[in-house]
C-alpha cells in the first residue's frame, strides 16, 4: 500500500506543486490550506508523514504539532516543517517540541523526496532500537496484562534524537510524562545560586528519567542534558497515569526506582558533606565506571562534568586525576579515563 502524505501549506503554488510530485513519486497524498483544516485531516485518516508551512492563517505549524503530538493516533507521524525562515530561533523551537526535519523554501525536488524518504526508513528502524529496550522490561511489571500495557505505549511514542549537550527539560518545567532513554548517556543537574553546576545523576540505555515528577505530580526537580548524541522516547503522563491506575504491580516497581535513586543522591550528598577530595573524586570515578556501555573500565567524560559530579573546582579535578595517573591508579587521554587499579579506588581512604 502506498505511503499516505499529508500536505498542509497556504501557498497554493507550492501546495499543488508538493503534490505533484508525491503522486508522481507514488504517494497518496492529503492536502489542506490552513493548519486547522490539517489537524482535521490528521485526526481522520492517519498519515504516515506530515509536512506543513508554519506561516499560515486559522493556526500556524507550531500550532499544528502541538496539537497532533497531543493525540495518541497521531503522536508517531513523522513532520517535517516547510518554511521561508530559516532563522536558528525557528530551527531550535519546532525541533525542541517533536519536529523530525526542516525543509527551507525553496526547495528542489530532489530534497523534498529525500527528506521524506529518510523519515519513512527512520520510523522504521527505530522499531530496533525499541526492541532491545523492550525485552528488558520484564522486570518492571507484573505478568498479569501489565507488560504488553506498557509496551504497546512505548511502541506507539515517537524516538526523538538528542544532540550532545542538548537540554531535554530545565528545572521547573511542567513534567508531561516520562522518558525512556533508547540509546546513548544523559545528565541530570542542579544549578547553586552562584551557576555553579551539580550533577545529581547519570542516565543510560533502559534508564527512565522524570519519575519523582510524575509520581509526585510535580514540575521537574533537576535538568537533564544530554552526555552524548541520544535517543529518547518520551511516554505522556496521561497514559501513565492509565497504566498505573490498573496495574498497581507497575506503580510499585516504578516506586522501587524512585527509592533507588533517592537512596543514590543521599549516599552522594554525604560524601560531598564529609569525604576528603581524593576519596571523592574515587566515588566518581566508580560511579562511572559502572555505568554500562564502558569498555575494559574506560569512559568518557568532560572536565567539567567531572568537577560538577564529585562538587569541587575544575582545577581540583586536574590536579588529582594527575595524582591518580602517577600512582598508576587510572591511565587518561583526552576526555578518556581507563581505571586501572579498581581495588585501590574501591579502598580509598578518607
Amino acid at each position: 500500500m502506498n505511503k499516505k502524505v499529508l500536505i498542509i501549506e497556504d501557498n497554493d503554488d507550492i501546495r499543488e506543486n508538493v503534490i505533484e510530485i508525491l503522486e508522481l513519486a507514488g504517494y497518496q497524498v492529503f492536502s489542506a490550506n490552513n493548519g486547522k483544516t490539517g489537524v482535521e485531516l490528521a485526526l481522520q485518516d492517519t498519515p504516515d508523514i506530515i509536512l506543513c508551512d508554519i506561516m499560515m492563517p486559522e493556526m500556524d505549524g507550531y500550532g499544528v504539532l502541538y496539537l497532533l503530538s497531543k493525540r495518541p493516533e497521531t503522536v508517531a507521524v513523522p513532520f517535517i516543517f516547510l518554511t521561508a525562515k530559516a532563522e536558528h530561533f525557528d530551527r531550535r523551537k519546532g525541533m525542541e517540541m517533536g519536529a523530525d526535519d526542516y525543509l527551507t523554501k525553496p526547495f528542489d525536488d530532489m530534497e523534498l523526496l529525500n527528506a521524506i524518504e529518510s523519515r519513512l526508513k527512520k520510523k522504521e528502524g527505530q522499531q530496533e532500537f525499541y526492541s532491545k529496550s523492550l525485552d528488558r522490561l520484564n522486570s518492571l511489571v507484573a505478568k498479569n496484562g501489565g507488560l504488553d500495557a506498557l509496551k504497546k505505549i512505548i511502541e506507539d511514542r515517537k524516538a526523538r534524537t538528542f544532540k550532545k549537550n542538548q537540554v531535554i527539560y530545565y528545572d521547573g518545567d511542567k513534567g508531561n510524562g516520562l522518558y525512556l532513554i533508547i540509546s546513548g548517556k544523559v545528565k541530570s543537574v542542579k544549578l547553586a545560586q552562584d551557576g555553579r553546576e551539580l550533577i545529581t545523576g547519570i542516565y543510560s540505555a533502559d534508564d527512565y528519567l522524570g519519575i519523582n515528577a510524575m509520581l509526585s505530580n510535580e514540575p521537574y526537580a533537576d535538568t537533564a542534558t544530554t552526555l552524548e548524541d541520544s535517543i529518547l522516547c518520551l511516554i505522556p503522563k496521561e497514559q501513565l497515569e492509565q497504566l498505573l491506575n490498573m496495574y498497581p504491580d507497575v506503580a510499585r516497581e516504578f516506586i522501587k526506582l524512585l527509592a533507588n535513586d533517592i537512596r543514590e543522591k543521599e549516599e552522594q550528598l554525604l560524601q560531598m558533606a564529609y569525604n576528603s577530595v581524593r576519596k571523592k573524586m574515587a566515588e566518581a570515578l566508580l560511579r562511572l565506571q559502572r555505568q554500562p556501555g564502558g569498555v575494559d573500565n574506560t569512559f568518557k567524560i568532560a572536565r567539567e562534568d567531572l568537577a560538577s559530579m564529585a562538587a569541587m573546582a575544575t582545577e581540583t579535578v586536574s590536579r588529582t586525576l594527575s595524582d591518580f595517573k602517577e600512582e598508576g591508579l587510572i591511565e587518561k587521554k583526552g576526555s578518556a579515563i581507563t581505571i586501572l587499579d579498581l581495588n585501590k579506588l574501591t579502598r580509598m581512604k578518607n
